[in-house]
């Protein structure tokens, strides 16, 4: 079977309203804008974690965070676990990757390469944030903790700042060019931005028409009933003090760094296309989650909450020659779960092991096929889980990270676990320790409206529909069977088990020993008594 190939671009914090075709009149995105209208974007498409790590271990192995304990940035797949990477490798294919993946744990790096053939390798470069002087001002200024540095300037010998993406899609280019001819290839091109710090070269802000920047969420108050965490990082980010000026310039700047990621992915679909493979390529654009960009006087993102900004991301598919597709943009609700079995279908291999993910291919070829009522999300911890408070990354005050990391370890409930059902017309926010979230999602999240007597019936059967899923999806079975008695345990506890008597029995013809027995213990009782 010709299979096809498979490529996944995956922007790192990429909002699915920085996309142009998606209705941001301010941004520039043409080679994303292009697929979607050669394949599907699917409009409203939702991670399952609003952080990276536990968000690429969902979509990459098509279960929850949650089903197996993937709730934090400091744990990642393990040998046991499969994922797009081993099944399509099983499946023949030739695996690629790059190697800031954000997915496989690194003490098993031995095994993990065992299922990726190629590695996108790139000698190190200085990222922008060490190529030029960060603008981030004074300790206890309202810049310190912003992630804002704005325009990057020309470097002085002449040529473009080259950063670490720009290197692993050169080395993507090349792994396209030097491809095996003999089977496809599944190549996942991790980029880095536009993750913050908020930075970008001159020549892609200008691409940026300020004049029709979308107008950001307010602050959010202490009386508006948010959580502990967002009114911290409010307090802490100093984000919120800035006048409308700053706050566009810090959302022209992340969507300038959103356009040179179109950018580069466009060297890609260029080389699929001289190598005479586009047809056959199957390409998925897909970010792991979003960010604040200055809505609610926020930047960067945040572990347990949910708000439209951090967990709607884009999720374009353009399917190789022969899908039937229903081009351009998609209504329906999707999950980034949804990728795993997406993939299967497209790849014509079927998946052996369990996952929730759902296929999206009766989507991509008719829009108005059903797919999923409702989506979730889920991020925080337990009381004094310290384990998942990620405070083992706080190594400096001064770090940016400080202020959420510092929010992580209070015992307050700030770090709650929460969980988000989200259907088209209302988000519902389950929180452990405190209160919980409703929305109206035709009046935005600015207001919880939790305390909203009008909507108690709706609260409480998305309260009924969240329990089932966690009930649905709180665990997996292996597929795989384990022996209940070994023969080591059995020639050591015979005596223990009535053997004598079991035996005597036998021989009287009483019982079989051909009965519902294991066959092991069969084995070592005709052994042991010479039966």
């Amino acid at each position: 079977m010709n299979r096809p190939n498979i490529l996944i671009i995956n922007p790192d914090q990429m909002r699915a309203d920085a996309l142009h075709h998606l209705g941001n009149e301010a941004s520039h995105t043409p080679v994303f804008d292009a697929l979607a209208k050669e394949g599907v974007s699917f409009r409203n498409a939702f991670c399952q974690n609003p952080v990276c790590v536990p968000s690429r271990c969902s979509f990459m192995t098509g279960l929850y965070p949650h089903t197996k304990g993937h709730r934090t940035m400091s744990y990642l797949l393990r040998p046991d676990e499969e994922n797009l990477f081993s099944d399509l490798k099983r499946a023949g294919y030739h695996t690629v990757s790059s190697t800031r993946g954000d997915l496989m744990a690194g003490q098993f790096r031995k095994y993990h390469k065992k299922l990726i053939d190629e590695y996108l390798m790139f000698s190190h470069v200085k990222t922008p944030a060490t190529l030029v002087k960060s603008k981030r001002g004074e300790k206890g200024s309202d810049t310190f903790f912003s992630f804002f540095d704005g325009i990057i300037p020309e470097n002085r010998n002449g040529r473009e700042i080259r950063n670490i993406d720009d290197l692993c899609v050169d080395s993507a280019v090349r792994s396209i060019r030097k491809r095996p001819e003999n089977k496809p290839f599944f190549m996942f091109v991790g980029l880095n931005f536009p993750h913050p710090p908020y930075q970008i070269e001159q020549k892609y802000y200008d691409l940026i028409d300020e004049s029709r920047l979308q107008t950001r969420i307010p602050n959010i108050a202490d009386g508006d009933g948010k959580p502990k965490m967002e009114t911290g990082l409010r307090d802490a980010l100093g984000v919120s003090v800035w006048d409308e000026e700053r706050l566009r310039d810090l959302r022209r700047t992340y969507l300038a760094m959103c356009a040179k990621v179109d950018t580069q992915a466009g060297r890609l679909v260029d080389a699929l296309k001289d190598e005479g493979i586009y047809e056959n390529t199957a390409i998925i654009v897909v970010s792991d989650h979003g960010d604040y960009t200055g809505d609610y006087g926020l930047a960067e993102k945040c572990q347990n909450c949910f708000p439209d900004c951090l967990t709607n991301v884009p999720f374009i598919i353009k399917p190789p020659k022969g899908v039937p597709v229903d081009c351009g943009i998609n209504e329906n609700l999707a999950e980034l779960t949804d990728l795993c079995a997406t993939v299967y279908d497209i790849a014509g291999i079927g998946c052996k092991r369990q996952s929730f993910s759902e296929s999206l291919l009766p989507c991509i070829k008719d829009r108005s096929a059903p797919h999923r009522d409702y989506v979730f999300c889920e991020g925080g911890r337990l009381a004094g889980e310290t384990n998942c408070s990620e405070h083992n990354n706080l190594t400096d005050e001064n770090d940016l990270y400080a202020p959420r990391l510092l929010l992580q370890m209070k015992e307050d409930g700030t770090h709650t676990k929460a969980a988000m059902i989200r259907s088209k017309e209302y988000k519902y926010v389950l929180r452990l320790y405190e209160k919980d979230e409703f929305y109206v999602l035709s009046e935005g999240e600015r207001f919880n409206r939790i305390d909203d007597e009008a909507y108690q019936p709706v609260v409480a059967e998305m309260r009924r529909a969240l329990l089932l899923w966690y009930m649905r999806t709180c665990d997996i079975v292996p597929q795989s069977y384990d022996d209940r008695f070994t023969d080591e345990f059995m020639q050591n506890n015979i005596a223990s088990v009535g053997v004598p008597l079991f035996v005597a029995k036998a021989a009287t013809g009483v019982i079989s020993l051909t009965g519902k027995m294991p066959s092991q213990l069969i084995g070592v009782l005709r052994k042991k008594f010479r039966l």
